[in-house]
Protein backbone atom coordinates (compact mmCIF):
# COMPACT_ATOMS: atom_id res chain seq x y z
CA UNK A 1 0.00 0.00 0.00
CA UNK A 2 1.06 3.44 -1.04
CA UNK A 3 1.98 6.07 1.88
CA UNK A 4 -0.71 8.55 2.18
CA UNK A 5 1.01 11.91 2.14
CA UNK A 6 -0.15 15.76 4.31
CA UNK A 7 -3.65 17.26 3.01
CA UNK A 8 -4.54 14.38 0.88
CA UNK A 9 -4.28 11.95 4.88
CA UNK A 10 -5.49 14.66 6.06
CA UNK A 11 -8.61 15.02 4.11
CA UNK A 12 -9.23 11.16 4.15
CA UNK A 13 -9.02 10.99 8.24
CA UNK A 14 -11.47 13.42 8.06
CA UNK A 15 -14.07 11.60 5.48
CA UNK A 16 -13.15 8.17 7.68
CA UNK A 17 -13.92 9.70 10.96
CA UNK A 18 -17.39 11.66 9.45
CA UNK A 19 -18.24 8.70 8.04
CA UNK A 20 -18.08 6.73 11.36
CA UNK A 21 -20.30 6.25 14.27
CA UNK A 22 -17.82 4.79 16.24
CA UNK A 23 -14.54 5.79 17.51
CA UNK A 24 -11.55 4.65 15.24
CA UNK A 25 -8.05 3.95 17.03
CA UNK A 26 -5.00 6.06 15.97
CA UNK A 27 -3.48 2.31 15.25
CA UNK A 28 -6.42 1.69 12.46
CA UNK A 29 -5.67 5.10 11.29
CA UNK A 30 -2.28 4.51 10.54
CA UNK A 31 -2.99 1.84 8.91
CA UNK A 32 -5.72 2.72 6.74
CA UNK A 33 -3.36 5.84 5.55
CA UNK A 34 0.14 3.75 5.69
CA UNK A 35 1.79 5.76 8.02
CA UNK A 36 3.18 5.46 12.28
CA UNK A 37 0.69 6.17 14.80
CA UNK A 38 2.71 9.04 15.81
CA UNK A 39 1.70 10.84 12.51
CA UNK A 40 -1.74 10.67 13.00
CA UNK A 41 -1.19 12.29 16.26
CA UNK A 42 0.10 15.44 14.60
CA UNK A 43 -2.44 15.01 11.98
CA UNK A 44 -5.49 14.79 14.51
CA UNK A 45 -4.01 17.75 16.58
CA UNK A 46 -3.67 20.15 12.87
CA UNK A 47 -7.01 18.66 12.37
CA UNK A 48 -8.65 19.79 15.85
CA UNK A 49 -6.51 23.32 15.36
CA UNK A 50 -8.50 23.81 12.41
CA UNK A 51 -11.50 23.68 14.60
CA UNK A 52 -12.79 20.11 13.41
CA UNK A 53 -14.51 18.49 15.56
CA UNK A 54 -12.63 15.86 16.62
CA UNK A 55 -12.50 14.15 20.33
CA UNK A 56 -10.26 11.40 21.86
CA UNK A 57 -11.98 8.82 23.46
CA UNK A 58 -10.38 5.85 25.21
CA UNK A 59 -11.88 4.09 22.50
CA UNK A 60 -10.08 6.03 19.83
CA UNK A 61 -11.04 9.06 17.31
CA UNK A 62 -14.52 10.46 17.09
CA UNK A 63 -15.72 13.17 15.01
CA UNK A 64 -18.71 14.91 16.60
CA UNK A 65 -21.35 15.81 14.16
CA UNK A 66 -23.25 18.88 14.99
CA UNK A 67 -26.52 18.30 13.23
CA UNK A 68 -27.16 15.09 15.34
CA UNK A 69 -30.25 13.51 14.46
CA UNK A 70 -31.29 12.47 18.27
CA UNK A 71 -31.16 15.39 20.86
CA UNK A 72 -29.05 14.97 23.68
CA UNK A 73 -29.63 16.59 26.91
CA UNK A 74 -26.88 17.00 29.43
CA UNK A 75 -26.02 17.39 33.38
CA UNK A 76 -22.98 18.45 35.22
CA UNK A 77 -22.86 15.72 38.69
CA UNK A 78 -20.53 15.71 41.30
CA UNK A 79 -18.59 12.45 42.52
CA UNK A 80 -16.56 11.03 44.89
CA UNK A 81 -15.25 7.10 45.21
CA UNK A 82 -12.04 5.37 45.65
CA UNK A 83 -10.19 4.45 42.32
CA UNK A 84 -11.29 0.77 43.00
CA UNK A 85 -14.93 1.90 42.24
CA UNK A 86 -14.26 3.96 39.17
CA UNK A 87 -15.71 0.90 37.26
CA UNK A 88 -19.34 0.45 39.21
CA UNK A 89 -19.73 4.36 38.91
CA UNK A 90 -19.32 4.05 35.53
CA UNK A 91 -21.44 1.13 34.93
CA UNK A 92 -24.64 2.34 36.89
CA UNK A 93 -24.23 5.56 34.64
CA UNK A 94 -24.05 3.72 31.77
CA UNK A 95 -26.95 1.24 32.71
CA UNK A 96 -29.13 4.20 33.58
CA UNK A 97 -29.03 4.96 29.72
CA UNK A 98 -26.24 7.98 30.02
CA UNK A 99 -23.60 8.66 28.22
CA UNK A 100 -20.62 9.43 30.37
CA UNK A 101 -18.92 12.36 28.43
CA UNK A 102 -16.08 13.70 30.58
CA UNK A 103 -14.46 13.85 33.82
CA UNK A 104 -13.23 17.16 35.55
CA UNK A 105 -11.22 17.84 38.32
CA UNK A 106 -10.19 21.55 39.98
CA UNK A 107 -6.79 21.00 40.14
CA UNK A 108 -4.46 23.46 42.87
CA UNK A 109 -1.88 24.92 39.92
CA UNK A 110 -3.50 23.74 36.90
CA UNK A 111 -6.81 24.84 37.52
CA UNK A 112 -9.88 22.74 35.81
CA UNK A 113 -8.70 19.80 34.00
CA UNK A 114 -10.61 17.93 31.97
CA UNK A 115 -10.72 14.62 29.86
CA UNK A 116 -13.03 12.98 28.08
CA UNK A 117 -14.42 9.74 28.71
CA UNK A 118 -17.30 8.90 26.16
CA UNK A 119 -18.95 5.63 27.35
CA UNK A 120 -22.50 4.76 26.74
CA UNK A 121 -22.63 0.87 27.49
CA UNK A 122 -20.79 -1.70 30.19
CA UNK A 123 -18.47 -2.66 26.79
CA UNK A 124 -17.19 0.97 26.42
CA UNK A 125 -16.41 0.73 30.05
CA UNK A 126 -14.72 -2.33 30.45
CA UNK A 127 -12.55 -0.68 27.28
CA UNK A 128 -12.25 1.98 29.46
CA UNK A 129 -10.64 0.61 32.45
CA UNK A 130 -8.46 -2.32 30.55
CA UNK A 131 -7.00 0.85 28.71
CA UNK A 132 -6.04 2.61 32.05
CA UNK A 133 -4.92 -0.87 33.40
CA UNK A 134 -3.09 -1.97 30.44
CA UNK A 135 -1.32 1.70 30.22
CA UNK A 136 -0.88 1.79 34.16
CA UNK A 137 -2.84 5.21 33.88
CA UNK A 138 -3.91 7.12 36.91
CA UNK A 139 -7.13 8.82 37.05
CA UNK A 140 -7.98 12.04 36.92
CA UNK A 141 -9.84 11.96 40.64
CA UNK A 142 -7.10 10.80 42.43
CA UNK A 143 -5.50 14.30 42.22
CA UNK A 144 -8.21 15.74 44.26
CA UNK A 145 -9.19 12.47 46.97
CA UNK A 146 -11.75 10.91 44.46
CA UNK A 147 -13.63 14.46 44.01
CA UNK A 148 -14.65 14.96 40.69
CA UNK A 149 -16.95 16.29 38.30
CA UNK A 150 -18.99 14.20 34.83
CA UNK A 151 -20.86 15.72 31.97
CA UNK A 152 -23.54 13.05 31.48
CA UNK A 153 -25.89 12.48 28.90
CA UNK A 154 -29.00 11.21 27.88
CA UNK A 155 -31.96 11.61 25.47
CA UNK A 156 -34.46 12.32 28.08
CA UNK A 157 -34.03 14.47 31.69
CA UNK A 158 -35.87 11.17 33.20
CA UNK A 159 -32.53 9.05 32.75
CA UNK A 160 -30.48 12.06 34.20
CA UNK A 161 -32.40 12.03 37.06
CA UNK A 162 -32.51 8.29 37.37
CA UNK A 163 -28.93 8.26 36.75
CA UNK A 164 -28.47 10.91 39.56
CA UNK A 165 -30.96 8.82 41.66
CA UNK A 166 -28.58 5.68 41.28
CA UNK A 167 -25.32 7.44 42.40
CA UNK A 168 -27.15 9.30 45.38
CA UNK A 169 -27.97 5.21 46.27
CA UNK A 170 -24.54 3.81 45.64
CA UNK A 171 -23.40 7.17 47.57
CA UNK A 172 -20.93 7.80 45.00
CA UNK A 173 -22.91 11.46 44.26
CA UNK A 174 -21.87 14.82 46.46
CA UNK A 175 -25.21 16.44 47.33
CA UNK A 176 -24.50 20.22 46.60
CA UNK A 177 -27.69 20.75 48.37
CA UNK A 178 -26.20 20.07 52.03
Amino acid sequence: MKKVLGEERRTLLLDILKSSTEPITGGELAAQTNVSRQVIVGDITLLKARNEPIIATSQGYLYMHTSSPAVLTERTIACSHSPEETEEELNILVDQGVTVKDVRIEHPVYGDLTASIMVSNRREVKQFMEKIKSTNSGYLSELTEGIHIHTIAAQSERALDEAEAAMKEAGYLIDLTD
